[in-house]
């Protein structure tokens, strides 16, 4: 593990974001409430914000990392070219090292939840497109990816 205890508290945050792939027979049930499991979202949504605290548990060489804030937003997107739902998470903390596995893992475990949620219907959902998006804080400052890389333009 690196040693970071020599470096200055800062705030810091990072975003992420990632796809799933699925079904429109998903988002049908989706949208009228008759998913088998139930709220897909919602239960993504909370096993997103778990997920960015438990991080240090789950990636062996994370430091662990006061997570001050998490905001997740899953935005369903039938008429995208490739239908599914759009996860994004910011993480926010005042610490001595980044906050992007946090992020991470908040989306992966979100859009893996999803899958768990709607896998009764549509066997073939697919995760897909997991990277961080922007950062800041930090001795290498603000980072934001290029728009023509976020999939931003692509619906």
């Amino acid at each position: 593990m690196v040693d970071v205890s020599a470096k200055p508290v800062t705030a810091r945050s990072a975003t992420a974001e990632g796809r799933v792939l699925c079904s429109p027979a998903v988002l049908a049930l989706l949208a009228d409430g008759g998913l088998p499991k139930g709220d897909a979202l919602a239960v993504a949504r909370i096993a997103g914000l778990q997920a960015a605290k438990r991080t240090p548990d789950l990636i062996p060489l994370a430091h662990p990392v006061a997570v001050h804030s998490v905001e997740v937003d899953i935005d369903v997107e039938p008429d995208h070219p490739r239908p599914g739902v759009r996860i994004r998470a910011r993480v926010g903390t005042a610490d001595r090292t980044g906050i992007e596995m946090e992020a991470l893992t908040c989306v992966s475990v979100a859009a893996l939840t999803f899958v768990d949620m709607v896998k009764a219907v549509d066997k073939h959902t697919v995760v897909t497109d997991v990277r961080v998006t922007a950062k800041s804080g930090g001795r290498s400052g603000d980072w934001v990816l290029p728009r023509d890389e976020t999939g931003a333009d692509d619906a």
